[in-house]
């Protein structure tokens, strides 16, 4: 897919360290899919796995999102950091970065854990103490949908 370039090249990040940053302090990503030419865009909670360049996301193993997904795996998405409003300069200060790639359900038990893993150590502070108490059983593991997204294109931008 051929892409526009950034209008306003003075807010555009080029770092990668700067957009891995980004990746690494969100809570929360929104995706749009796309079937059969309707859309449809859902905020998640996600784990960033550097080492794959992906992100993981829990769900049920089934629904809305799931069809989406088994019928287009190609999605879009972003992440927002919200730096504030600028009051009386009709501004917003934040740096956000949009990605393109491809999602999966994971079937596999021990790529289960390991998505879940890096979710619980990405958006806890105290990862073992939920660990623990989330997760009593292997059944848990069988029980929780959980879905990866392989990042094939990331660009960023910054208003500060």
């Amino acid at each position: 897919m051929a892409r526009y370039h950034m209008k306003k090249k003075d807010r555009e990040i080029t770092d990668s360290n700067e957009l891995m940053e980004i990746l690494k302090q969100g809570k929360y990503a929104t995706i749009s899919m796309c079937r059969k030419n309707e859309p449809y865009i859902v905020t998640l909670n996600y784990g960033y796995d550097e080492n794959k360049n992906g992100l993981y996301f829990h769900c049920a193993k089934s629904g809305l999102k799931i069809d989406f997904i088994n019928e287009n795996p190609q999605v879009c998405g972003t992440i927002i950091e919200d730096l504030g409003y600028i009051a009386d300069e009709c501004e917003q200060k934040y740096r956000s970065v949009v990605f393109w790639g491809e999602m999966f359900f994971v079937e596999n038990l021990e790529e289960k854990k390991h998505g879940i893993d890096v979710l619980i150590n990405h958006l806890e502070k105290n990862p073992g103490k939920v660990k623990e108490k989330s997760i009593k059983s292997e059944q848990r593991y069988e029980d929780v949908g959980i879905l990866r997204l392989d990042i094939k294109e990331l660009t960023g931008k910054k208003r500060m």
